[in-house]
């Protein structure tokens, strides 16, 4: 006989992964920037991409069979009405996939770069619903938000007790980086690289990647600082690059800059600062990246020259070798807990060949996946020694 589900309180403990919890009066927000740090965001696409769930999870200890979780999601969409693909809320067990469920959209956050308006268009709640879980025994489980959704927890049931899952003292791992970081173009959150690496290395994520907005921002340098963390990994360059927002002359100054105000917070903490992975349009040629005027599909070129390059703009050729100065230079006046990782590595030109970016631009699927599975091997450098 099937026990009935009971409503259980949703505790600011069971979530992980965010660095600030609202209480909305329905229910719970979670941010991945602090009250302040929002306060100073600069345009409306970060407003909403900076809310999103990348990484945010509910750590729940349970015998429960059934846990149902009611939300109110809100997407980012180019219009009120044009039908979009549920969101996907996904379950793990010890680093494994267990269950999904699949939720209608809720709310949008109606906006795109040709109308920048950012207006919310109401939408309803709904119900994530997992089943088959714990079948008698005591479980825990990680409750893993759509990392494309900014999420309002409303309500939490299950046919048995529901706790948070009690620290364990796995490696607190903050990230910072672009879209690529955040997951854009992954199937789901644990198929976002950052979420592959935290999973099979057993690694306590905090994911403060924002798509579009990796740009050396003073605020987010001081929301890292004041972050807890037994390693922090900063994944730079493509934004500001793509963006074509920065000169070499700013760059170097402003990466320094950005290591200095986390070192205050983290003076021993290892930082691993990575370089960008392979990204055709602009290893040679600066930025911005734009989209190709002879496709009718997302594919992006570059709209800088090797010239402006000569000219003090960036390419990511450039950025690569100057973070590995800034990590040399730095080591050698005493930060030895100071780190530089090629983003070759983790994707370069022969991995291009055999797994094309599907845009030009953004890892699929499948190098997500890749990326994933060769940080987590970083990770283990560190949770092991």
């Amino acid at each position: 006989m099937t026990n009935p589900l009971r409503p259980f309180a949703i505790e600011e403990a069971m979530i992980r992964g965010a660095v600030e919890v609202e209480s909305t009066g329905r229910g719970l927000v979670s941010h991945r920037l602090p009250q302040w740090a929002r306060r100073q965001i600069p345009d409306v696409f970060m407003v909403q991409t900076s809310a999103e769930g990348a990484g945010v999870r509910l750590a729940l200890r349970t015998v429960a069979d059934v846990v149902e979780l009611d939300v109110q999601g809100r997407r980012i969409a180019a219009d009120a009405s044009a039908p979009m693909p549920p969101s996907v809320y996904e379950l793990t067990e010890g680093g494994a996939v267990v269950a999904s469920a699949a939720v209608p959209i809720g709310s949008r956050y109606v906006f795109s770069f040709e109308r920048p308006t950012g207006e919310i268009a109401p939408g309803p709640d709904g119900t994530a619903r997992f089943t088959g879980l714990a079948q008698g025994r005591e479980c825990d489980l990680e409750l893993w938000l759509p990392y494309y959704d900014a999420v309002e927890l409303l309500a939490l049931r299950a046919d048995a007790p529901v706790a948070p899952v009690p620290g364990a003292g796995a490696l607190r791992w903050v990230h910072h980086g672009s879209s690529i970081s955040h997951g854009y173009r992954a199937d789901t959150t644990t198929g976002t690289w950052p979420v592959v690496a935290a999973l099979r290395a057993g690694a306590e994520l905090t994911n403060l990647a924002f798509s579009g907005n990796a740009m050396l921002d003073p605020f987010t340098a001081r929301t890292i600082r004041d972050t807890p963390a037994d390693l922090i990994s900063l994944k730079i360059g493509i934004n500001l690059v793509n963006g074509d927002v920065m000169r070499l002359r700013a760059f170097r100054p402003a990466v320094d800059g950005f290591l200095d105000t986390i070192r205050e917070g983290h003076p021993d903490t290892p930082i691993v600062l990575v370089s960008p992975i392979w990204c055709a349009p602009v290893e040679s040629s600066a930025g911005p990246t734009v989209q190709d005027p002879e496709r009718d599909e997302e594919w992006s070129v570059a709209g800088g020259t090797e010239a402006d390059v000569k000219a003090g703009k960036l390419s990511l050729r450039v950025v690569r070798a100057e973070l590995e100065s800034v990590v040399d230079r730095r080591r050698a006046d005493g930060d030895h807990r100071l780190q530089y990782l090629d983003g070759l590595s983790l994707y370069g030109a022969g991995d291009a060949a055999s797994m094309p970016l599907p845009d030009n631009l953004h890892p699929g699927p499948d190098v997500q996946r890749l990326i994933g599975e060769r940080f987590a091997r970083v990770l283990a450098v560190f949770t092991t020694g």
